[in-house]
């Protein structure tokens, strides 16, 4: 844990918090005293996952605000915020979030260029994948600074990948999306940096969670990854939300606009 003193009783605000990054960051920050925000967009067959989550951060002590709406929604983020403003403005002492993490992983799987042409990566697709993984990280840090909502002290993460700066097959959307969300994240830290807001981005190694399963051979990258990895075992999700739990403290404030590697090293093992 870190120093509960700089997390007691804050407020944490995670996009996509019902499962992977987002679940097990949320589930951490609550231990670190922290109540959470939480957005996810589920149906019927995977809502149980948000349910878990609240129910383990209440059985904390913690307050949980869930929302099931679509992140990339303008509309819907209207409204979220509503909701926060209101919340926060009821605390002894208003104050703003504390932490921030956009971790959504809603994009297309396709080939550029495949062999067949109706299984290419449509504009729509590559447009919505952008948007999603990485432009709403811009509209939620624009709207919650304009409403007072993020300030001294804030910290924002986004979750990255090594996808960014490397080709996987039919990942080429969602790598895409990735290096813009990157620029984001330095862009932001510069023109936040006046504010006291950080802002960095997690590149963690390769992990297992629902959005890792979508990938075509999936099983492959996991089975080289632990292979080849120097502590012989892959990154899980615990891994990330304790590094980001740390990294939400108040001494790192001078950190901003990395990209930070949370993988045990494996990212500089040679391929």
């Amino acid at each position: 844990m870190t120093d509960q003193n700089s997390l007691q009783d804050r407020w944490a605000l995670i996009l996509g918090a019902s499962s992977g990054m987002g679940a097990a960051t949320a589930l951490e920050l609550a231990r670190n005293g922290m109540h959470i925000f939480g957005v996810h967009l589920d149906l019927r067959a995977t809502l149980p996952n948000a349910q878990r989550v609240v129910a383990e951060i209440e059985e904390m002590g913690r307050e949980a605000i869930f929302f099931n709406m679509n992140a990339a929604d303008a509309g819907k983020r209207a409204q979220i915020l509503d909701a926060v403003e209101e919340r926060l403005k009821a605390e002894k002492e208003p104050s703003h979030v504390r932490v921030m993490l956009h971790s959504l992983a809603f994009g297309t799987l396709r080939s550029y260029v495949p062999e067949n042409p109706k299984q290419a990566a449509s504009q729509r697709q590559m447009e919505m994948t952008l948007d999603v993984m990485a432009h709403s990280l811009v509209y939620w840090v624009q709207d919650m600074v304009y409403r007072g909502l993020l300030g001294p002290g804030s910290k924002v993460f986004a979750m990255t990948s090594s996808g960014s700066t490397r080709v996987w097959p039919e990942y080429g959307p969602v790598g895409c999306a990735k290096a813009a969300l990157d620029y984001h994240v330095r862009h932001l830290a510069v023109e936040l940096a006046a504010r006291g807001i950080a802002v960095n981005a997690i590149r963690a190694g390769i992990t297992e969670t629902p959005a890792m399963r979508k990938i075509p051979g999936h099983e492959q990258m996991l089975a080289v990854a632990a292979a080849r990895h120097p502590s012989r075992r892959i990154t899980t999700t615990e891994d990330v939300a304790r590094a980001i739990a740390a990294l939400s403290d108040e001494g790192t404030a001078w950190m901003t606009g990395n990209i930070i590697g949370v993988d045990g090293a494996e990212d500089i093992i040679a391929h």
